[in-house]
């Protein structure tokens, strides 16, 4: 289709006669227009049945022919416009079955813009919208340039330039006064009058100026070197990324398309300070984007040429224009003499005009307060009496401590002071010793640092937002040592591909590691659970683990009660209850990450092998190996082997040594539960609540885990606050949750909760507060 294109014999047709210079004879005494776009008006042209083949163009599906004009043909509009002018040339009717698109006519009006043109009762004028961006030009900076073009065609050109020409002289001082200004509008109006805008030729060519800079594209159309039309526009946000050669082709895009009235049917000339865009017709590598541009291009008669940057002085000067509004500023006539950090200003913003207004300073309302405090009296004549020497009056009966004033009594005025060194954009919630540095430069009261801790420690956002730096409040809270084996058990999941259930016995640590996949349903894992752990070791007392669904399931809990086994579940997002298997877990996960770094097996196959290494492996906390706590006797391997004859314990003997054995254990797991609750609360800090307190909740308890729909980097670490309803053991409480948190289990560990040190009434008013705070701020933004 491309090679069809660029092959045809161009067919020359004239535009309107608006276009070519002569009268607009079909408007003449005509007193109301109207404007009819045709609907999909090439689709309405028949292509000749023989000239058919040569549309055609290969898709996946075959080959297509178009029965009727398509876009892309090159002479698809001079065909168009010949049509157009054989079937209006007389009247309208409906001889012809072409149908017009409603949206896009309008009828009855005094005055329509045709072609760049404005039709009406009083003739034809130039369209305004040609020349508004010389029109709307501020003081310039490159106008001169963009001028240097044109005096040719405007009589007395450098006598009325002359009080801008000579501001660009080598070493002059650059004051742009009054007769800058009238030349400068005389040059403007002198640009864009009727003898520069000439009325185009459609028997001659045009010649089309492009430019484009990182502030906007521009283009200009001129005729045997006459201007007859200006237009730019600013760049637009994804614009702003493309490379240069896209973005010079943008400028030719961008003039052949608000021009597409002149240049259709007619030849033309681009010229670009783009040299490789000279090539661009013939070019066969070209980003998707320049495919689709070319695709509009090739609907044109024209050549691209290329033309210097230093040359293009007109397109060039419009691209770089500011496409911005000036900002002004208002000048105040008072004098500002006082030291910068004694002022307040308030920046108030009137479309693009800006005041300065002077506020009464804090530092006056602090001098006022002490005056009307009653207690700053009688410190003034214990200075006198020189009871007080590290305060201090001055000339105007300030009283300072040191260099510091002096702040009184005032409690409005204190909380005010503490609101902008805390709350404020500028400071944003320090910490109380960070405030308290920063206030001690200015101010003093007494027991200062005191109520500065008091006031943080309150915060509503910093409880919310900050992380502890204090020790943690967990407590350690050892479990019960089970009385005999397997009598207490505990469970997890580690999840992956696929899954891996976790069952360890608390007493003797012995585990069993269960390939599963998460597919399977409660009936199945109950299963699993009677086939490999009831049946060898029978039921067990308790089974402790987390809140996971196969745990809180019903299916589980009824299983349970028929084989009279209590289940211990951790509270929520707490899994250091079953600190066991969780220790398990990371001993088994480092396992299997070893066997397939070393023997490059997958890590099911060798999950047997890992649990028989973990069971037969030493265990410090029962100084013993697992297989040797629940036997009686280490695990028979390569290295550890029974020769023949070796004496064996039978009857009474082996009962009576497998008690010692179990006394043995628990003597062990008393001294490692001791030892390790010496070492954790050496790190902790005890962390007590009572009934009706209110709190704050840790939203992320553990990496990865989020709750209440509060994600991301930004959000609080804590929710709240929530009102305690009861002491549920030693270190776990029961929250009174809202309605729309009933899912969530409401008992939770000391670790998780934050006391709350204000009312909650309290809290709720500064929320309130700051959020119609924030709103007033959106309304005036």
């Amino acid at each position: 289709a491309g090679s069809c294109v660029s092959r045809a014999a161009k067919l020359t047709f004239p535009p309107p006669d608006g276009r070519s210079g002569t009268p607009w004879s079909p408007s003449a005494g005509a007193r109301v227009f109207s404007k009819i776009d045709l609907r999909s008006g090439y689709y309405q042209i028949q292509i000749r049945d023989e000239d058919i083949p040569k549309t055609a163009f290969s898709t996946r599906y075959g080959l297509y022919e178009y029965l009727v004009m398509s876009f892309g043909l090159t002479n698809a509009p001079a065909f168009f416009m010949y049509m157009m002018n054989s079937v209006f040339m007389n009247e309208l009717d409906k001889e012809h079955k072409l149908y017009a698109k409603f949206s896009k006519c309008v009828f009855w009006l005094r005055e329509v813009s045709f072609l760049g043109h404005i039709l009406s009762e009083k003739g034809v004028a130039v369209d305004s919208i040609k020349v508004e961006d010389v029109l709307n030009w501020k003081q310039p900076e490159t106008f001169s340039r963009f001028s240097g073009l044109l005096p040719p065609f405007i009589k007395d050109f450098s006598k009325t330039t002359k009080p801008m020409t000579s501001l660009t002289k080598k070493n002059a001082r650059y004051v742009w006064s009054p007769n800058c200004e009238e030349a400068f509008q005389t040059m403007k109006k002198l640009l864009t009058s009727a003898p520069v805008l000439a009325q185009p030729n459609a028997t001659k060519p045009f010649d089309v100026y492009c430019d484009a800079s990182s502030n906007g594209l521009s283009c200009v159309l001129m005729q045997e070197g006459r201007v007859k039309a200006y237009a730019s526009r600013q760049l637009r946000k994804h614009e702003a990324n493309y490379p240069t050669r896209d973005l010079e082709l943008a400028a030719v895009v961008h003039a052949l398309k608000i021009w597409r009235h002149y240049l259709l049917g007619n030849t033309c000339h681009i010229y670009t300070d783009h040299k490789s865009l000279k090539y661009i017709l013939t070019q066969l590598e070209l980003n998707m984007r320049q495919r689709w541009w070319l695709e509009l291009i090739k609907d044109y008669d024209l050549e691209i040429h290329y033309h210097p940057g230093k040359a293009n002085v007109v397109a060039d000067a419009l691209s770089r224009r500011a496409h911005c509004h000036v900002l002004e500023v208002q000048p105040t006539a008072r004098v500002i003499c006082c030291e910068i950090d004694e002022i307040e200003v308030i920046t108030e913003q009137m479309a693009k005009l800006y005041s300065l207004i002077n506020e009464p300073t804090l530092k006056k309302q602090i001098i006022a307060a002490q005056k009307q405090d009653p207690g700053m009296n009688h410190i003034r004549n214990e200075i006198d009496d020189k009871k007080k020497a590290y305060l201090t009056l001055d000339d105007h009966g300030v009283l300072w401590f040191k260099h510091r004033l002096v702040v009184p009594k005032d409690m409005e005025l204190r909380k005010r002071i503490l609101d902008e060194a805390h709350t404020s954009m500028f400071t944003m919630h320090p910490g109380s010793n960070k405030m308290y540095q920063d206030l001690k430069q200015k101010f003093w009261w007494t027991r200062m640092k005191r109520k500065i801790a008091k006031y943080v420690s309150e915060c509503d956002v910093c409880r919310r937002i900050k992380a502890d730096h204090l020790k943690p409040t967990r407590m350690l809270q050892p479990l019960t040592i089970p009385a005999w084996k397997w009598k207490d058990v505990h469970m997890d999941f580690i999840k992956g591909y696929d899954s891996i259930w976790v069952i360890v016995d608390h007493l003797t640590k012995f585990a069993h590691f269960l390939h599963v996949k998460t597919c399977y349903t409660t009936a199945k894992y109950a299963e699993l659970y009677v086939s490999r752990i009831v049946s060898l070791h029978g039921a067990p007392h308790t089974i402790t683990s987390d809140r996971g669904s196969l745990f809180v399931s019903r299916f589980w809990e009824k299983l349970q009660v028929a084989l009279r086994t209590n289940l211990i579940q951790s509270s929520a997002y707490h899994p250091q209850t079953s600190g066991q298997v969780e220790r398990v877990n990371q001993i088994l996960e480092d396992m299997l990450r070893e066997c397939a770094l070393a023997y490059s097996t997958k890590w099911d196959e060798c999950l047997p092998l890992a649990e028989f290494a973990y069971n037969n492996s030493y265990q410090k906390s029962l100084e013993m190996a697992s297989f040797d706590a629940l036997y009686g006797r280490r695990c028979r391997t390569p290295l550890n082997w029974s020769e023949p004859g070796e004496r064996v314990t039978f009857g009474p003997d082996l009962v009576t040594q497998a008690e010692e054995q179990v006394k043995y254990i628990h003597e062990n797991l008393r001294r490692a539960q001791s030892r390790q609750k010496s070492y954790s609360d050496r790190r902790m800090r005890p962390l007590v609540f009572q009934k009706d307190d209110h709190v704050y909740l840790r939203v992320s308890p553990t990496k990865g885990v989020h709750r209440f729909d509060v994600k991301g980097k930004l959000a609080p670490k804590h929710v709240g606050t929530f009102k305690i309803i009861e002491q549920c053991g030693p270190i776990a409480y029961r929250l009174e949750l809202p309605s729309h948190l009933a899912a969530v289990h409401d008992v939770f560990h000391v670790s998780q909760l934050k006391k709350c040190l204000r009312v909650p009434e309290e809290v709720a008013l500064s929320l309130t507060k700051r959020d119609s705070t924030l709103q007033a701020h959106l309304s005036d933004a």
